[in-house]
């Protein structure tokens, strides 16, 4: 009984944001009642901030922000609608943009281990898949030692990838996107208490992901500890 509670408990600390994050931002994602809708009120504070040279695009992939390409991606499903959720999630990830003309260091440390991320990713699943071959043919018990090598680049780097992403989703809702709500009049002022739990569930996705990426990584553990 007490293992079962024990399970309950860390399913719910580690997918309970992600689906308070959900609910939250379908909620507001019903009610159309604004004039203009995500999209273009992302180009309109844009233009306001000066960041001419960031562009506002479609996508399919996800709303966010790439600094290398200098363009915020918004969804239409989500963002190319009138609501409140459309609206304070395009300004979030007008938050990142801002975060990036202020040369925000957190911002640009995630952008470039991104980068490095993908790679050690992809030379540790090659180590996994072949250090099974090399200990069959080698017999040879380093190869215990790259699989470790293989599951660290697997899994924790994009650990610390989600842990380094927290700090620059949490500044880019309450830091960026909730002032500018704020003091410009985008929203009305009886909406801002829905629009901070919209910003919390934005930055809570991250958290959850994080929470994901430690249960991997614990696992990983006790499989080698076997």
């Amino acid at each position: 009984m007490v293992y079962i509670l024990i399970i309950i408990a860390v399913v719910a600390v580690i997918y309970g944001p992600h689906l308070w994050a959900k609910h939250v931002i379908n909620r507001y994602n019903q009610k159309e009642y604004f004039s203009g809708n995500g999209l273009e009120l992302a180009r309109l504070v844009l233009n306001e901030k000066n960041l001419n040279a960031v562009s506002v695009e479609k996508t399919a992939v996800g709303d966010h922000y790439n600094p290398l390409t200098k363009v915020v991606g918004l969804t239409d499903a989500r963002c190319g609608k009138r609501t409140l959720t459309a609206v304070v999630v395009a300004a979030h990830e007008v938050g990142h943009a801002i975060q990036d003309q202020a040369n925000y260091r957190p911002l640009h440390t995630r952008t470039r281990l991104v980068v490095s991320a993908a790679k050690f990713e992809r030379i540790g699943a090659l180590l996994i898949m072949a250090v099974p071959v090399l200990a069959a043919i080698t017999r040879v018990p380093a190869t215990g030692f790259l699989l470790f090598l293989g599951g660290l680049a697997t899994l924790c780097i994009p650990l610390v990838v989600h842990l380094l992403t927290l700090p620059v989703e949490f500044d880019a809702s309450f830091n960026r996107a909730l002032p500018l709500l704020v003091s410009g009049n985008y929203i009305p002022k009886e909406d801002l208490p829905a629009a901070k739990k919209i910003l919390w569930a934005c930055a809570l996705t991250y958290v959850a992901n994080a929470l994901v990426g430690l249960l991997n990584v614990w696992r990983w553990i006790r499989i080698l500890r076997r």
